[in-house]
C-alpha cells in the first residue's frame, strides 16, 4: 500500500519516542495538557508501519539503499 522510507533506526526511535509521549497521558491523568500527550500516537504509528506521510512528500527516504 505505502512505500517503507523509514529505515531500522528510525522506525525503532520513533516507536520509543511515540510510546514515551505517550505514557505521559497516562501518568498525569489530573494535568490539563495530558491530552497533548496523544499526539504521541503519530510517531508510533509512522514507526510501525514503516512509512511517514511528510517523509513521501518531500521526497526524503531514510531506507538503506539497495545494492544491485
Amino acid at each position: 500500500m505505502f512505500t517503507t522510507n523509514e529505515g531500522t533506526v528510525d522506525r525503532a526511535l520513533r516507536v520509543v519516542a511515540g510510546l514515551a509521549i505517550l505514557s505521559l497521558f497516562f501518568l498525569y491523568p489530573d494535568a490539563s495538557w495530558r491530552y497533548f500527550a496523544l499526539i504521541g500516537v503519530v510517531p508510533l504509528a509512522t514507526g510501525l508501519l514503516g512509512t511517514c506521510p511528510v517523509y513521501s512528500l518531500l521526497g526524503i527516504s531514510t531506507c538503506p539503499v539497495k545494492k544491485s
